[in-house]
């Protein structure tokens, strides 16, 4: 006989290391992403900060945990997330996900996070694929996510989030580009 344990926010909160709790199963964050990865992160993060000057509740973050509920605790790469006000993790529902796929991470971001995100109704998820210097992206409408498209040249403008911010990928993938 086979036992699938089952865990909870108070167990995660005393693991070392990087992990991801989704539906009550620990998943482990390892190895650390690597330096296109993270470069990749902080450039789309700190180009939505640089567009989001006109507003002052939303937070960009990056590799925060999202609780979302006792079972499910995700990190996810980048968010945006406006009028939060606790500052031990993330409580409210992000306006917007980046995931930058990593080989040991690309079917958790494209499938249990594709559905957990559109699940918690998040505005817009952006799956990021550094091998191929282009983003998906995709915008909850009313029966799930639908692709705006692939992006590698081009600025995306999140309009109707709480924040108007964009991304010019452009920018982000310029130095990777051969």
């Amino acid at each position: 006989m086979c036992a699938i344990e089952y865990y909870t926010y108070d167990d995660y909160a005393t693991w070392s290391g990087e992990w991801e709790l989704i539906y009550g199963l620990p998943l482990a964050m390892s190895p650390s992403p690597n330096v296109e990865h993270q470069t990749i992160a902080y450039d789309i993060a700190f180009e939505l900060k640089l567009n989001a000057k006109k507003c002052d509740y939303c937070l960009i973050l990056g590799e925060t945990d999202w609780k979302i509920n006792d079972d499910t605790v995700v990190k996810p790469d980048v968010v945006v997330v406006c009028n939060e006000t606790n500052s031990n993790y993330i409580t409210k529902t992000p306006e917007i996900i980046i995931e930058v796929i990593s080989k040991s991470t690309a079917k958790r971001d494209e499938k249990t996070k594709f559905q957990l995100y559109q699940e918690e109704r998040v505005p817009y998820y952006i799956i990021v694929y550094p091998s191929d210097l282009k983003a998906k992206i995709y915008h909850l409408g009313n029966n799930g996510y639908i692709k705006e498209g692939d992006f590698s040249q081009e600025a995306y403008h999140f309009e109707t989030t709480q924040c108007a911010t964009f991304i010019n990928f452009g920018n982000i993938f310029k130095r990777f580009r051969r």
